[in-house]
This record gives structure tokens, C-alpha cells and sequence, in this order.
């Protein structure tokens, strides 16, 4: 089974929640918007009847007062009133209106709610203002019982310069009346609001009157009636709110408004399209979005878990924190500061367990030549100190009276021999101690080298050997003279006991640049190639002929490795056609 990482696991779950979310809203919209669009709409219109008609009751509104307020109130709510009586008589006069003066002075109102129902395009073009004069040819009607001179209802308005308005051109009708005069007053509605359903008062007024019992008895005890009604000729569906108001009379006036929920139905139809489409726009933007977030979110986690998992493996170099200003910052911050603290100690463990590794082999390697030390510095003292034992023993019991000299002879030689290998050891235990300080000086080596000649004169004379110093472009040398006489001693010695008899020992002493060379050469056997590194061990001998009969105690060259390695000067031994020779170099590496 394959293993989902944290960025689709982040990306499915705010896909499925966005969805779910998004869903919802649509599943309410669908169900649920209708209904609460219905109710908030037919709700505020009732609070707004509700406070109209207290107002109205209260503070006994003249018609002119009346007319204003019932066309503000139809204007903020987009919807139709009527002041009615019990048994159906209008007694609001139509709030939308002209005012206008006739000849005679009389003041007549033009109703317009009909009429603009039809004609308001035409109506708003001529933009009849107070003052113009206008021609206006239509039915006056009884309204509310009182003879209706002063009411008009239009079927022609003429203003001049402009095309009559209305229905009629030229030929009148049948018991129309002409008025002419000046307008003083205008108020009309905003044709945003008003269409041609403005004929659905009048029918509704036609259908509830005269009242049923139940609505009759409802009204009296001022209930407020709510209810829906269908408009039998175009289908449009509405609410019909009657509310009863008491005038201080006592009579009892209805506020009868018709709210339509046509466009309720219609908006909400629209609306399901459009989330419809707004549906597929909005998942393709959920994918994108749930897609950039779950990155934007998995990002430095992935890093985070990516850092831990080098951790995890040891690897505490290729961190870098998370520049964020948040609590992955911080824990990226901590985990970087973590690994670099283990890093440190890693590095400081690795380098301790590596100074451990050597010392334990340093130790070993120190074990086995204190080891091999014991052993050799045993079997080279147990020789001179049997001869030693012997020669006592045979004074001791008495040899004869010429041979007692040679006894004590011998005795003296081979005590010599001990002590030179016990001062050796001194010396080599001394420079292997690390607390030798070396007191370095300027000097010529070639001169160190004559005083060291000059006191094996003996030696050379015994050997018939004769010592060459040959200097060339010599430089003076920066070393403690009194160890580099001991190693210049101990070469010179050693070529000695290995030269042929009657040979010649050749030194050099040249200087080159910033460096200095010294040699010595003698002719003899040569050493095995394979050996050649080991003849600086303690207590070497490459073979039988290099043995203790040539008087070394097998120290010399370990003396003089330790010396030049405390100065840091370059040493090698290596064969030649007729002998050996040793090469030290002052300043440089050979």
C-alpha cells in the first residue's frame, strides 16, 4: 500500500472541506432562501404597516399628509397601499399625482398610479414640472361618496411642445371632461418600481370586498390578516397584509397592501442557475487554492522532516533554517541551533574517540618496545655481566700471576661497555621523555664536526681509517650544539665500526639556498634495502657481522633519530656501490 504524503493528505481534507462548506450554501440556497426571503420581506413590510398605521391613527393626518406618506411608504417598500373602510370604500386619494390650478383658480388633482402604468416612459419624457401649464382630458368619479370635481383620472395629458400622452389622440370619449391649468404641485413614482402589476390593488380590493364573516370578525377585534393571493389573470403570487387602525372617530379604517412575491420566485430561480455555474467556476477554484494552501502549509514541514530525518542519520551539515516569523520558524530555529550544538559534539566525540584510538595504539606500540627494550637491554647486559662474573671468579680462585692482568683487563672493557649502554639508555630515555629542552645556538657545523674527528683520532689510527671533511658554500646552523654533537658523535662512531680496514670515511658539509646538507660515507658492506628504515630501531642489527663484537650497544642510531626528530631536521640512510651512507638535512625536507 502505497503511503500518502502530508501535502495530498492537507489537500483532500480542504478540498473535502470547502466542498462541504460550499455545499451547504447551496443546499440552503435551494431549500431554505425562498422561504427566509419571503418572511424577512413580508415581516418588514408588517413592521412598516404596523408603524404607518399608529402614526396615521395618532396624529390624524390631513389628505394631503395622507397622500405623501402613502407614497413614501410605497416607494420604500416597493409595494402597493390602500386606505380602505370596513365595507371597501377607497378613502386614500392616489399619492402619485398632479396638482394643478385651473383657470378659475379651483385646485384639481390628476390621479397617476393607472395611468403611469401605461404611460410613464411618456410621462417622465415630457418632465412636467410646478409651474407648467398642461391640458388634461379624462373621467371625473365619485370617490369616498363626495362629488369628485376636483379628481381627475387621465386618459389624455397634453403639455405643450410635447406629443399627448395617453391613449386618446384626437377623438374624445363619451363623457370625458377637458381641464386646463397650471401645475403647482408633482409627485410621482420611480419607475424602477413601478410596472404594469400596479393594476393588482384594484383587483385584490374587487376580491376581498365586501369582507367575509371570518375576515370581518378578525378585523373588529384587530387582528392583523396575512395572507397569500394569486392574481387570477396573470398567476403572479402575493401577499396580502390587512391591518385594522381605530380613528379617533371610533370608525375603523384598513391599511391594505399587496406585496408581491413574483420576484421572489423569479431571483430564486436565477439563482439556482447561477450557483449552478458558480458551482463549477468554484470547485476548479477550491482544487487550485486547496492545492497552493496544502503546499503553502506542508512546505516546512516536508523541510522540518527532511533536516530530522539527516539528523536521524547523523548528518548535521546541510541545515538551513525556516525564515519565518511564526512557531515553525521557532521550531526550525531550534532544530537548526540543535543540530549545529550536535554537530560540535559529534565532531569533538570523533576526534576524542580518534586521539583515543591512537593513544591506545600508541600505548600498545610503547608496551611492546619497552617490551622489546627490557629484552634487548637484558641480552645486551647479561653478556658483559657474565664475562664480568667469570673473570671475578677466575681471580678469585687464584689464576696465575700472568694471566691476572688480562683478567682484570677484560673486566675493566666489558664494565666500559655497560657503562656506555646504561648512559645510552639514559640519554634515549630522556629524549623520549618530552620534557627535553633544547637550547639552540647559531654555529658552524663543519667546525663541530673537526672537534668531533679530533676525538676519534684513536679510533681512526686503530682502524687505519682516514677521515675526509670536505665543506662547501657552507651556512651556519640554528641548533642545540651539545645534542648535535652526540649525533655528529654517534654517525661518526658507527662508520667507523663498519668501515673497512683501511678505507676512507667521507664527510660533506654543504649549503644550498636556505638549507644545509651534512653526509658521511663509508666503504663496507652495504644493508638490505628491506632494512634500511629499521636501523633506527633500539637495539638493530642488520646481521651477524653487525654484531656487539664491533663494540656499538645497539642504541646510537635510536639516539640520533630521537635528537634530529626533536629539531625537526630530515634524516635517511641509503646504499651506495662500495658502503653505506647517512644524509641529514638542515631546513628542508630530502
Amino acid at each position: 500500500m502505497s503511503k500518502r504524503g502530508v501535502t495530498f493528505k492537507l489537500f483532500i481534507m480542504t478540498v473535502a472541506f470547502f466542498l462541504c462548506f460550499y455545499g451547504m450554501v447551496i443546499l440552503c440556497q435551494l431549500l431554505f432562501f425562498e422561504d427566509f426571503y419571503q418572511q424577512q420581506k413580508v415581516g418588514r413590510v408588517e413592521s412598516r404597516l404596523q408603524s404607518f398605521g399608529q402614526s396615521y391613527a395618532r396624529e390624524a393626518w390631513g389628505s394631503g399628509r395622507v397622500s405623501r406618506e402613502a407614497a413614501r411608504f410605497m416607494l420604500q417598500n416597493k409595494n402597493l397601499l390602500a386606505i380602505v373602510s370596513m365595507d371597501g370604500k377607497i378613502k386614500l386619494e392616489d399619492p402619485f399625482h398632479i396638482t394643478f390650478r385651473k383657470a378659475d383658480g379651483k385646485i384639481v388633482k390628476i390621479s397617476l398610479t393607472l395611468f403611469m402604468s401605461h404611460y410613464g416612459e411618456e410621462l417622465r419624457a415630457a418632465r412636467i414640472q410646478p409651474g407648467d401649464t398642461i391640458t388634461v382630458e379624462g373621467e371625473v368619479l365619485e370617490n369616498n361618496g363626495v362629488s369628485s370635481t376636483d379628481v381627475m383620472y387621465p386618459a389624455i395629458i397634453h403639455k405643450p411642445g410635447f406629443k399627448n400622452i395617453g391613449g386618446l389622440d384626437e377623438i374624445g370619449i363619451k363623457g370625458s371632461i377637458k381641464w386646463t391649468g397650471t401645475v403647482t404641485d408633482i409627485v410621482m413614482p420611480d419607475l424602477k418600481t413601478l410596472s404594469q402589476r400596479q393594476g393588482l390593488l384594484f383587483s385584490a380590493l374587487e376580491e376581498w370586498f365586501p369582507l367575509s364573516q371570518t375576515h370581518l370578525e378578525k378585523l373588529k377585534n384587530f387582528e392583523v390578516l396575512e395572507e397569500e393571493w394569486t392574481e387570477p389573470w396573470t398567476g403572479v403570487h402575493n401577499v396580502i397584509i390587512v391591518y385594522p387602525v381605530r380613528q379617533s372617530t371610533g370608525d375603523i379604517d384598513l391599511l391594505f397592501t399587496v406585496t408581491s412575491l413574483q420576484e421572489i420566485s423569479e431571483t430564486n430561480e436565477a439563482l439556482r442557475w447561477f450557483y449552478l455555474y458558480l458551482g463549477i467556476g468554484g470547485f476548479a477554484l477550491i482544487l487550485i487554492l486547496s492545492l497552493f494552501y496544502s503546499r503553502m502549509v506542508t512546505r516546512p514541514l516536508i523541510a522540518l522532516n527532511n533536516t530530522a530525518k539527516r539528523m536521524a542519520k547523523l548528518d548535521f551539515s546541510a541545515h538551513t533554517p525556516i525564515r519565518q516569523n511564526d512557531e515553525l520558524g521557532s521550531l526550525s530555529y531550534s532544530m537548526y541551533t540543535l543540530s549545529q550544538n550536535l554537530n560540535s559534539a559529534l565532531r569533538e566525540l570523533q576526534e576524542a574517540n580518534q586521539q583515543l584510538v591512537e593513544d591506545m595504539e600508541q600505548k600498545q606500540r610503547m608496551e611492546a618496545v619497552q617490551q622489546d627494550f627490557f629484552a634487548n637491554a637484558s641480552h645486551e647486559l647479561k653478556t658483559p655481566l657474565s664475562i664480568i662474573k667469570g673473570f671475578a671468579e677466575g681471580l678469585q680462585d687464584g689464576v696465575s700471576a700472568g694471566k691476572q692482568d688480562h683478567y682484570v683487563k677484560v673486566i675493566v672493557e666489558e664494565a666500559d661497555k655497560m657503562e656506555r649502554l646504561v648512559q645510552d639508555m639514559l640519554d634515549l630515555a630522556k629524549l623520549e621523555s618530552g620534557t627535553l629542552r633544547l637550547r639552540k645556538t647559531t654555529f658552524i657545523l663543519s667546525e663541530l664536526v673537526e672537534e668531533v674527528v679530533d676525538k676519534l683520532f684513536h679510533l681512526l689510527k686503530e682502524k687505519r681509517l682516514e677521515a675526509v671533511i670536505i665543506p662547501a658554500n657552507e651556512m651556519p646552523i640554528y641548533a642545540d650544539a651539545g645534542w648535535l654533537e652526540q649525533v655528529i658523535f654517534n654517525l661518526v662512531i658507527n662508520a667507523i665500526r663498519h668501515a673497512e680496514e683501511g678505507s676512507s670515511i667521507t664527510i660533506r658539509v654543504e649549503g644550498s639556498g636556505d638549507r644545509s646538507t651534512f653526509s658521511i660515507e663509508n666503504k663496507g658492506e652495504t644493508i638490505p634495502e628491506d632494512q634500511l628504515e629499521q636501523i633506527w630501531d633500539r637495539f638493530y642489527r642488520a646481521e651477524l657481522s653487525r654484531s656487539r663484537q664491533t663494540g656499538g650497544t645497539g642504541l646510537g642510531l635510536s639516539i640520533v633519530k630521537r635528537i634530529l626528530d626533536l629539531h625537526g631536521f630530515h634524516y635517511k640512510a641509503e646504499n651506495t656501490e662500495s658502503g653505506v651512507r647517512f644524509v641529514v638535512v638542515f631546513g628542508a625536507k630530502i
